[in-house]
């Protein structure tokens, strides 16, 4: 199974990932952790990714592109995956799909986690309040669903053509979302 979780902040798409991954025992595949490991192991891109993040830029396309190239082009990657965080808008999808490809990996599946827009806000100030960040104001996460669906919309088209997209109602407790969306890996 090689596959890539997609949805709004507030799905519980991470949730799902760790739960999925640590009962199938798939390789979890974080942009953050492989960011992270990119500099860690002070590759070229790396050194890249480390600069611009020490500036307190957002480490733009190309980059998190060649990171996630040069992980999949070792001598050993991940046979079964599952892909959390990327890609996050349509040049990072076809960008992907050309590197697994020719790594002879390709997707088997794409998760879209649904959840209403009126429970992902109540989630988000929940976590909010849980959290006490007092910047992630109501206006101020409404505008990231907003942006989080102009920049996914392209992407779920683009696995929808490909057959490999399904959506998961993930409203409910954990486990029944758990169990939904393990039936749509199948």
């Amino acid at each position: 199974m090689r596959a890539v979780l997609v949805g709004p902040p507030g799905s519980g798409k991470g949730t799902q990932a760790k739960l999925l991954t640590g009962r199938l025992g798939l390789a979890y595949l974080g942009t953050g952790d492989l960011l992270r490991r990119a500099v860690r192991e002070q590759t070229p891109t790396g050194r890249r990714a480390e600069a611009i993040m020490a500036a307190g830029q957002l480490v733009p396309d190309e980059v998190v592109n060649e990171i996630v190239s040069e992980f999949f082009r070792t001598d050993d990657p991940p046979r079964q995956f599952l892909l959390d965080g990327y890609p996050r808008n349509l040049r990072q999808a076809e960008f992907l799909d050309r590197v697994l490809a020719d790594c002879g990996l390709p997707l088997t599946r794409v998760l879209l986690f649904h959840v209403p827009e009126e429970e992902l806000l109540r989630r988000m100030n929940s976590r909010r309040l849980a959290e006490n960040r007092a910047d992630d104001t109501e206006e101020t996460i409404r505008s990231r669903l907003r942006v989080y669906d102009e920049t996914t919309r392209p992407i779920t088209d683009h696995y929808r053509k490909a057959g490999l997209l399904r959506e998961v109602e993930a409203t409910g407790d954990v486990e029944a979302v758990y169990r939904r969306a393990l039936a749509l890996l199948d």
